[in-house]
């Protein structure tokens, strides 16, 4: 697909963290710090390297101006400057619970937030080396500190096998909520990644599918200076004799004026179409024709079958609708070993599509993620080559479901894939009928009587 690497190239830069996020963290941060630090020297009365804790707070509020001033709020931070940033916070952190009981203190437990903030914008090497960078601060931390801090001299002393659950706490704790936060975060990314795809598609389809429009308003803009053109043209071959010097060219700029407005009848038809004319609406049998068109000079037969209950459906031409149900007839035909069957049925209440191949089906494992984006079964199809993003399907569940059907993907008993679409009657053919001034409008002047 072609925009793939645009799309890439945005992904990859709106997934950098931003610097006013990471700096309104830290400013939370800091002020938590001072708040606890006064609160457990004055009003509680606790013995604390205060001078000491308020310097390490400091730093961090130091660094935070220093940000501010050297960038905007909006800049996105490069990967190596955001790590940095976070380890600088795990050491800051590491500093004050040495000065106030290590892993004693309850505080402990925020050596978690770095490489959370890690797992939901960095790639996962570096949210391991900010994992690692902290669990080694705990590990010193768990030896090495000052006293926790009490009210009376000596104080409690937690016991050791309590220390050690703690820090076994602290490592758990990093490693299970940094890869929960990592895949809540990729499957989001890849969420919006597919729909900025899938977005472009619907766009150039729409750029498409104007391109008849903006004819035929060309056309009705240029009808008037033709007429005037044509009606001097007339003049022209009026006044001057079959025997005139210029009777030759006269001749030929009324047949080019003549060329001229052909064209243009055939632009304003075009739009005309487009815009509410016969082929703006279509049946059923002829949406799967034209959706099969493509896809019949291939060396798989695309067999088109239709019968249901009462007449046909019909429905406004979609160039989404037509696209979704061409992606999944070009996936079928891709897998398939000789035949495609295209099936239409339809009753006074429903209208489905069912579209089956003979080909291998879809593989167990991707069979519950089918439809998913970036879960593609490419590389057993027709080429053999592992090409596809799984995109495909993804864009064809979306525009499907835009026209409000539902698109269910199963492997057939006998084998097979079958992609089974199904709307309600009334949402399939909502847009299909005119309305009743649209109907008036379409009726000559003299056809209409008043009632």
């Amino acid at each position: 697909m072609s925009g793939g690497p645009e799309i890439a190239a945005f992904g990859s830069e709106a997934r950098r963290l931003k610097l006013d996020t990471l700096v309104r963290l830290r400013w939370l941060a800091v002020t938590g710090q001072c708040l606890a630090v006064a609160l457990v020297h004055f009003q509680l009365g606790y013995r604390l390297p205060f001078a000491a804790c308020l310097t390490a707070i400091a730093m961090s509020a130091a660094l935070n101006v220093w940000l501010q001033i050297r960038r905007p709020a909006s800049h996105r931070l490069s990967d190596g400057v955001a790590t940095a940033l976070l380890a600088f916070d795990i050491v800051q952190l590491a500093v004050l619970l040495f000065l106030t009981g290590g892993l004693q203190n309850p505080f402990s437990i925020l050596f978690l937030v770095p490489v959370l903030i890690s797992a939901a914008s960095l790639s996962p090497v570096r949210t391991l080396g900010l994992g690692l960078f902290a669990a080694g601060c705990a590990t010193l931390l768990a030896r090495y500190h000052l006293k926790l801090p009490w009210s009376e001299p000596g104080g409690l002393e937690l016991p050791w096998m309590y220390v050690v659950g703690i820090w076994a706490a602290i490592l758990l704790g990093l490693s299970f909520t940094s890869v929960f936060a990592y895949r809540i975060a990729e499957e989001s990314r890849q969420l919006g990644d597919a729909l900025a795809a899938t977005e472009i598609v619907l766009a150039r389809e729409q750029h498409l599918s104007q391109l008849d429009g903006l004819a035929a308003a060309a056309a009705h803009e240029l009808g008037t200076p033709l007429a005037t053109i044509r009606l001097v043209v007339k003049e022209l071959a009026r006044e001057t004799g079959p025997d005139s010097p210029i009777a030759e060219d006269v001749a030929l700029l009324r047949d080019e004026v003549e060329r001229c407005r052909v064209i243009l009848s055939k632009l304003t038809s075009l739009g005309d179409d487009e815009g509410g004319g016969f082929f703006a609406v279509m049946s059923l049998g002829q949406l799967l024709e034209e959706v099969a068109g493509p896809d019949r000079n291939l060396d798989v037969e695309i067999e088109v079958r239709r019968s249901g209950e009462g007449p046909e459906p019909m429905c406004r031409r979609s160039p989404g609708l037509i696209y979704g149900l061409g992606n999944l007839l070009d996936n079928a035909a891709d897998f398939a070993a000789s035949k495609v069957a295209m099936t239409a049925t339809w009753t006074g209440d429903t209208v489905s599509i069912e579209i089956r191949d003979d080909g291998p089906g879809f593989a167990p494992e991707v069979l519950l993620r089918i439809g998913e984006p970036y879960v593609t079964t490419r590389g057993r199809g027709r080429d053999g080559e592992g090409s596809g993003l799984g995109l495909g399907l993804f864009i064809a569940k979306t525009l499907i479901e835009r026209s409000r059907g539902h698109l269910a993907l199963v492997n057939a008993v006998g084998g097979g894939a079958v992609a089974r679409i199904v709307w309600p009657r009334e949402e399939f053919e909502r847009d299909a009928h005119p309305g009743a001034e649209d109907v008036r409008r379409n009726i000559p002047e003299a056809e209409i009587v008043p009632i």
